[in-house]
């Protein structure tokens, strides 16, 4: 039992390690990280952390919402269990290489290639959006995202097939015109004629939950 913790603690040290590292949002603000939880000033952009203490968990607010970051244990299942590889490894090798950010992957045979940081820097695109992992609730245990994080049905989250890992989004519901910032921390939709997935929780907040889908706009979100 101590080695298995120890084994789930050094791989939760290495997930941060990662995130913090390696991480490729596109903007360029300090969290405000909630007391009692990992204190840091981070730059997403830069991918630069100061004084990383605390419990494994990175909460911060961005747009006036709030996230909860915490790395998954490696024994949870992917939320998408399609995807075969990243980068020519199996998913959750890559994940503890932290190689998923912008590498190539496999999902039922077909591969799919992430656009450069560059690019998403200026992505925007209309089309429709999903909602998915309420279904995970009713499931013993957790999911794990396409980088390796928790899953949480209930937080502002979503899944999208080609933009770096993790980045964070604007969307904006065409149809009553709500708009909720959400960070993107997973692949998906594979479903032909979907954008962009999103969890339950943020499905709630832009007001189509009950519906199952909507037409929006996505855009990367760059401050200064």
């Amino acid at each position: 039992m101590i080695i298995r913790m120890q084994r789930e603690f050094f791989w939760l040290l290495a997930g941060f390690g990662s995130f913090y590292l390696f991480s490729c949002s596109l903007i360029s603000a300090p969290y405000k990280v909630t007391k009692g939880t990992i204190t840091t000033t981070y730059n997403v952009s830069k991918g630069v952390a100061k004084g990383v203490v605390g419990t494994g968990k990175l909460i911060y607010k961005l747009g006036g919402f709030t996230f909860k970051v915490v790395m998954a244990p490696m024994s949870w299942p992917l939320t998408h269990e399609g995807i075969e590889s990243v980068d020519g490894l199996p998913p959750k090798q890559a994940i503890r290489q932290g190689r998923v950010k912008k590498s190539p992957y496999v999902v039922n045979g077909k591969r799919y290639v992430p656009m450069s940081v560059k690019k998403a820097r200026t992505y925007r695109e209309k089309g429709i959006a999903s909602w998915y992992g309420y279904e995970t609730l009713r499931m013993k245990g957790g999911h794990m995202t396409a980088n390796g994080e928790a899953f949480d049905p209930n937080g502002l989250s979503a899944a999208h097939k080609y933009l770096p890992l993790p980045a964070h989004v604007s969307v904006t519901n065409l149809e009553n015109r709500r708009s909720i910032v959400v960070r993107v921390n997973d692949r998906g939709p594979f479903v032909e004629g979907r954008i962009i997935d999103l969890s339950s929780g943020a499905a709630k907040k832009l007001g189509f939950y009950k519906k199952g889908t909507a037409r929006v706009l996505v855009e990367t979100i760059e401050a200064g």
